[in-house]
């Protein structure tokens, strides 16, 4: 009788196991859900910051120096213009319209796969000019202390500032117009476009050269530097040994 005992406890000891590892699968797999569950609204959220909030963007040309250098890191605020609907042309409402000065990262039309980034110069409806590199916005010269000429003796006409000849003012005798680099205009930006330039202004390909840039196609404002390092450093792990640790979380201006 107590062989037969033993047997009926072990018995149940083995249905009791079979019992918690019943439970336990159903346990582990609604766990294995939840990560899964947690991952994809993280994922979610991400896309949902950087397509309508906050970008992020990275300087590899030095068409803004010296307000930007090759190298620099920053993060563009996608809301205050307000965010294109992703496949349209569309903007969401921003809480601020476009300013004179302000550093924009934009999608040109003459580049659909790039990214730029350069100063909003001119607004709808400005009358814009150069005389030997000095600019006239609506007839009077700008103070511009964040310029920069790094070839003065490059000033020449390009083709691609052609153009030009259809925004002119009637005082321009536009069959023999031939802007060049240094001296053009004055002309007048079209309704619901935007003039955009570099602040190295020698050498930068901007709206002198393929011309003014439409609302919808602005990214956002640039406002600040998160990382900064010598992007044309030659020494091994330049993001370490050529970092610009005076430049991280600068402001942009």
């Amino acid at each position: 009788m107590a062989k037969k005992g033993n047997r009926k406890r072990k018995s149940g000891t083995g249905s009791q196991r079979s019992t918690r590892a019943a439970k336990a699968q159903p346990e582990e797999k609604n766990g294995f859900v939840e990560w899964i569950k947690a991952l994809a609204g993280a994922f979610v959220l991400f896309l949902v910051i950087r397509t309508f909030i906050l970008q992020t963007f990275v300087i590899t040309s030095g068409s803004m120096e010296e307000t930007l250098l090759v190298g620099d890191f920053l993060v563009v605020n996608r809301l205050s213009l307000g965010a294109r609907i992703p496949g349209t042309q569309k903007l969401l409402p921003g809480y601020s319209e476009p300013h004179r000065g302000d550093v924009i990262v934009f999608d040109p039309h003459h580049e659909p796969d790039l990214k730029l980034v350069k100063r909003l110069i001119g607004l709808s409806g400005d009358t814009l000019e150069m005389r030997d590199a000095v600019l006239f916005l609506n007839g009077e010269a700008q103070d511009e202390p964040y310029v920069r000429h790094e070839f003065p003796d490059g000033d020449q006409y390009d083709p691609w500032m052609a153009w030009q000849v259809d925004h002119v003012l009637d005082t321009v005798d536009r069959s023999s117009y031939r802007p060049t680099r240094d001296t053009w205009g004055p002309l007048v930006v079209p309704d619901g476009e935007y003039f955009m330039m570099g602040d190295n202004r020698d050498s930068s390909l901007d709206s002198r050269y393929w011309g003014p840039l439409a609302r919808w196609r602005m990214e956002g404002r640039a406002v600040v530097l998160y990382f900064s390092y010598d992007g044309e450093s030659r020494k091994p792990f330049p993001w370490i040994r050529a970092m610009r640790p005076g430049r991280i979380f600068s402001l942009i201006r």
